[in-house]
């Protein structure tokens, strides 16, 4: 088992900036692929961003490209989402998760498959306003 507990979330302006992070505690957090998923109301579930294992791949959605940053710390444990140059559209619940790096060869989890993701945090809101 694999806990995520994600943190952050708030109330921004337009233009404005967030930063997420999730904590992770139970197996072995470097072994785990990294993603960030957000879901607005009404909407399905949407891929945001992902990141390696090791931290040295990542990969966006074209929503987001030059916007966020995914990152993490495989001694503390964490995975964090720089949220920069915020729009209304971003508003939603996100939610980290984890894909098990059981496979090297798949890139189900870069791409935001989120079948491969095993576990997932409660969600932190963003409300981004105009």
């Amino acid at each position: 088992q694999v806990q995520l507990v994600e943190s952050g979330g708030g109330l921004v302006q337009a233009g404005g900036s967030l930063r997420l992070s999730c904590a992770a505690s139970g197996r072995t957090f470097s072994n785990y692929h990294m993603g960030w998923f957000r879901q607005a109301p009404g909407k399905e579930r949407e891929f945001v961003a992902a990141i390696r294992w090791s931290g040295l791949n990542t990969n966006y959605a074209d929503s987001v490209k030059g916007r966020f940053t995914i990152s993490r710390d495989n001694a503390k444990n964490t995975v964090q989402l720089q949220m920069n140059s915020l729009k209304p559209e971003d508003t939603g619940i996100y939610y980290c998760a984890a894909a098990f790096n059981g496979n090297p060869s798949s890139r189900d989890w870069y791409f935001g498959s989120a079948s491969v993701y095993r576990y997932w945090g409660q969600g932190t809101q963003v409300t981004v306003s105009s």
